[in-house]
């Protein structure tokens, strides 16, 4: 098990900018891949971004490439997810997540072993 912290939520302008982190702890030994998903009102959970605990593998939705940027602090076992030009359609409650055994891939919320609580942004027009 990985308890995760998720922090960095809020209100915001179109535009604006926020960054999530996530911080992780017990069993982060066995982290694999850190990821991202969403959750709008009335919509399915969706992918939003990863990373692999090693090395340098990232992975982005189409709809947030160029936008966001998914990173790690291994020595803190936390990873970030920065988010520029936010657009209303951004409006979600984002969550972290950690795959601890192989699975792929990294887009599936399946493939993922703990959750966090979540946390809401907003974007305003």
């Amino acid at each position: 098990q990985v308890q995760l912290v998720e922090s960095g939520g809020g209100s915001v302008q179109a535009g604006d900018s926020l960054r999530l982190s996530c911080a992780a702890s017990g069993r982060t030994f066995s982290l694999y891949v850190m990821g991202w998903f969403r959750q709008a009102p009335g919509k399915e959970r969706q992918f939003v971004s990863a990373i692999r605990w090693s090395g340098e593998n990232t992975y982005y939705e189409d709809s947030v490439k160029g936008r966001f940027t998914i990173s790690r602090d291994n020595a803190k076992n936390t990873v970030f997810l920065q988010m520029n030009s936010l657009k209303p359609e951004d409006t979600a409650v984002y969550y972290c997540a950690a795959m601890l055994h192989y699975s792929v891939p990294p887009s599936s919320s399946g493939a993922y072993d703990n959750w966090g609580q979540g946390t809401q942004v907003t974007v305003s027009s």
